[in-house]
This record gives structure tokens, sequence and C-alpha cells, in this order.
């Protein structure tokens, strides 16, 4: 179906932080499939956990345990702090279905309201659509399930009249990513903490992008020194298998009884085999350590580019906003010079490689980035693409 733009690169192949196209040309990701292949393409202990998984127990349905979804539930509890219960799902938007209804539930009937901020994107299902703070986005969908309200971001005097008696939730993302890469910082999310302390209201925390070290902290909410109610995850869970996680404290998780939600394919062996390959291998690289290191790094060598206003955002998920705008075209310009980056504004550019990703190929991004920032102004070297030669 027409729901998403005619392509213009049909990638076969990856490995590391690089993708091959169907003429062999190579490029450089610093996507990462919208944050998700956090260990870069094809890496090896995710592709043996599949391989073992799918010679061994691919399905049994939740009616019965198996050994990955108690091992990758135990760890992600130990990386948030301890004290919760996990429900596996397939995707981010599930990950936050499942916050929206355990909210609701643990609400009780005439408390249903969750809060979510303007610029925000939490899923593409009903539910989580209206949770988005996107109304361009709602339009076509009208009308969209109620129970959702909307708030400036970072106006907690906005935040603060909107948390009313029917309020059962606040949803917040620790860094907006699809909004523009734009930190919550620590005032803000402390001041979120404190409202919903005082009305008795959750504070859940969207990390579907920002969570497992993207942001040099194992989740985003880290960096600002709040223990939220519930966390939602995906994406780098299993570094592009489908599979999404709802974390919730065990006084919350206790609202659900048997019968309350469930996923057919949620937390089946499959993707919580690669779901553990991806943890052990995060923790025993450090990934948050990388990705604060790797960031600032990157970070300051986008700062240096003339065509580069300012640079934002957390470890390795930032945005470099350009002085001249045409992010768009700036990014197809990339991509014709062998880069993969995205517009994730008209004037701002979203940069997300691989936690594993060296300063070597940080230098080669920047580099095609600047040439094509160069060209624009008219000072480009006009020179060979970087990256497209072919490759074995």
């Amino acid at each position: 179906m027409a729901t998403y733009p005619p392509d213009r690169v049909t990638f076969v192949r990856g490995q590391g932080s690089y993708l091959w196209d169907a003429e062999g040309r190579r490029y450089l990701d610093f996507l990462s499939g919208l944050a998700v292949t956090s260990l870069g393409h094809a890496h090896p202990a995710v592709a043996q956990a599949l391989s073992e998984a799918g010679s061994t127990l691919l399905h049994t349905s939740n009616l019965f345990a198996t050994r990955p979804a108690e091992e990758v539930a135990a760890t992600l509890d130990r990386l948030i702090g301890g004290g919760g219960k996990v429900f596996f799902a397939n995707s981010g938007a599930e990950a936050n279905e499942c916050a929206i209804k355990l909210a609701r539930k643990w609400g009780g009937h005439g408390r249903y309201v969750v809060v979510s901020a303007f610029g925000s994107f939490h899923g593409r299902t009903l539910a989580t659509l209206h949770a988005t703070g996107q109304p361009a986005k709602h339009e076509a969908f009208q009308p969209l399930p109620e129970g959702f309200r909307h708030v400036a971001w970072q106006d907690l005097e906005a935040l603060e009249r909107a948390v009313t008696p029917e309020v059962a939730a606040v949803l917040l993302e620790a860094v907006q990513g699809e909004g523009g890469v734009w930190p919550a910082g620590q005032e803000y999310f402390q001041g979120a903490r404190r409202i919903c302390d005082e009305r008795g209201a959750l504070l859940m925390v969207d990390e579907v992008q920002t969570g497992l070290g993207r942001t040099g902290r194992w989740f985003g909410f880290q960096h600002y020194g709040v223990v939220p109610d519930v966390v939602t995850m995906a994406k780098a869970l299993g570094n592009g298998v489908p599979v999404g996680a709802c974390w919730a404290r065990d006084q919350v998780a206790q609202a659900f009884v048997p019968g309350d939600h469930a996923s057919t394919f949620g937390g089946q062996p499959l993707a919580l085999s690669a779901a553990q390959a991806v943890l052990q291998v995060m923790e025993e690289i450090d990934a948050p350590g990388r990705a604060a290191a790797l960031g600032s790094y990157l970070g300051e060598k986008l700062a240096e580019l003339p065509g580069v206003a300012s640079v934002r955002g957390l470890g390795l998920l930032v945005a470099a906003e350009l002085v001249h705008g045409g992010a768009g075209q700036v990014a197809a310009g990339c991509l014709q010079r062998g880069l993969v980056v995205n517009a994730v504004t008209p004037s701002a550019l979203r940069l997300a490689p691989s936690l594993l990703v060296t300063e070597a190929e940080v230098d080669e991004a920047v580099a095609i980035l600047g040439d094509v920032l160069g060209e624009r102004s008219g000072g480009g070297t006009g020179g060979p693409e970087p990256s497209r030669g072919l490759q074995p």
C-alpha cells in the first residue's frame, strides 16, 4: 500500500555500520533503521541466537513459560532499577497500548485520561495515534478514541493545569525523537514527577527510541533523576527483530489480571532470543558509555561544519539544525553520496548511528555531510562521491 514515499534505494545486505544496495553500492548508515539496529547490521551474536532459536523453539503461546522471556524480563527490570514486571509485545506502539490500558485499569472507572505533549510520537494504532501530540496526523482518522489530552512541551504550568482528577497518567518521551530530537531536561521531568505524585497519577515514559543505551544511559529518564511508574521500549531491543516491552513497577503491574491484556506473538522465543543476545552484548560493550563518548565526538564534529547552526540531543541520538534549512534536500544529497540520515524537521537532520560506530565512521559521515552542505552553499568540492564505490 502507498503508505510510504516511493522507494529510492533497495538495500540487500548490511554489515556493521554499512548497507549495500542492489547495484552493489555501499552506504554508511547513520539512521540505524530509525534507531533500531543499535548493534549494527548482521551482528554475529544476534544472528547466532536467531539461528539457534529457529532450530529449537519458535512459538508456544503465552499459555506457557519460556526461558528467554524470563531472562529478558529480569534483565530489563534490573537495568531500569528493579521492582517491576514486564509485558512483551511486538512493537513500540503495542508497548504504549499496553501502558495506556494499564493506566486505565489502574485508574479505575472515571479515571482514564492520558496527558501527553504536543510534538510527541507514541505510535500509529488509534489509541497511540491520539496520544501522539501531532494534530495533523489525527484528522484523517477521526473520530479517535477519547481520553487523551495534549499540553505544550516543557511547559510545567500547562501540565499542572491538565492533570485533573480524571487523569490516570502522564505519558512523556525522555527525548522527543520524531518531534525533532528535543531532550526533556531534568527540571521538566522532575516537575512532571512532582505533579503526578501530588495528583496521584502515573508517570509513564516512552523510551521506544531512547531506551537501551542510545542516550548515554540505559534509559533516557535516568539522566533526569526520576523514577517512572511505567516505561515502554522497543526498537533497539531486538536489533531489527520486532519486539517491544512495557515495564511497570509491581504495584501498578498488579492492576492487570489474567485476561486483561495479551499478545499472540508477544514474547515468543525467536524475538526474545534476539533480545537476550542484544542485551548481553550491550552490557559487555558498555553501550551507554560508548553512546556518551561517541555522541560527544559526533556532536563536536557536526558543530564544526559551516552549514550547521546548532546540534542537540543526548548520546547517539542527535539533530543537526541547518543554517539554511532544506533538511529534506540535504538528506537526499547525503543518500546520493552514500550516507543514510533523515530530515526529522524541515530544518534539522537526525543522526542515530549504531552504538558500535567508530570515530573513523563518524569522520566519514561528517565529511559527506559537509560536502553536501558545501555544494548547497556554492562552496562544494564537486569531487567523487565518498562512499559509493563498489564493495565486496
